[in-house]
């Protein structure tokens, strides 16, 4: 059987996008990936509008948490092979010793829970969010992972997180 490869999802508060992703990862990817989600100023709760999408996803939410990126970052935890940050703040961040020399990109994607306006705008725009980031998933799941050098490996990561997605997902 071939590595799973660990993915690090970050996130300014790891409460939407970077929990999106790695619900998205887990699911689609199961068998190749295992997917992670952190932020360096986790918030108290997952936002209600991520978990909104994911359930009308039918995304499994029982091991969804926020959580810190110290969790990834001290002695004795897991080896990772990618990290990825979701929005402009996490990507500005100074970020830890990870273990395991992971390849890094920069998917940001506009934060949906900034949006102040009616419920049906928010509600899109973490469609949008969710949208782009299941794009973003399926191009790292085309990729040939085990066949790419390093360095052809981070330029193909780094291209998809410069790939624009199309409108809001559609549940089906």
């Amino acid at each position: 059987m071939s590595e799973v490869h660990k993915v690090l999802f970050l996130c300014s508060g790891n409460s939407a996008r970077s929990v999106m992703a790695e619900a998205i990862l887990n699911r689609e990817g199961a068998g190749k990936f295992q997917a992670f989600a952190a932020s360096v100023d986790p918030q108290p709760e997952l936002h209600p509008h991520a978990v909104e999408v994911l359930k009308n996803f039918g995304y499994d939410l029982d091991d969804l948490s926020v959580k810190s990126w110290s969790d990834f970052a001290q002695n004795g935890a897991e080896n990772l092979h990618f990290v990825f940050t979701v929005c402009d703040v996490a990507a500005g961040e100074a970020p830890p010793e990870w273990p395991g020399q992971p390849i890094t990109a920069h998917w940001g994607v506009p934060d949906p829970a900034k949006v102040a306006a009616s419920d049906a705008e928010i509600a899109a725009a973490f469609d949008v969010a969710f949208g782009m980031l299941r794009k973003r998933v399926e191009l790292l799941l085309a990729l040939p992972v085990a066949k790419l050098d390093r360095m052809a490996l981070a330029s193909h990561l780094n291209d998809i997180g410069r790939s624009e997605a199309a409108g809001p997902a559609k549940a089906g």
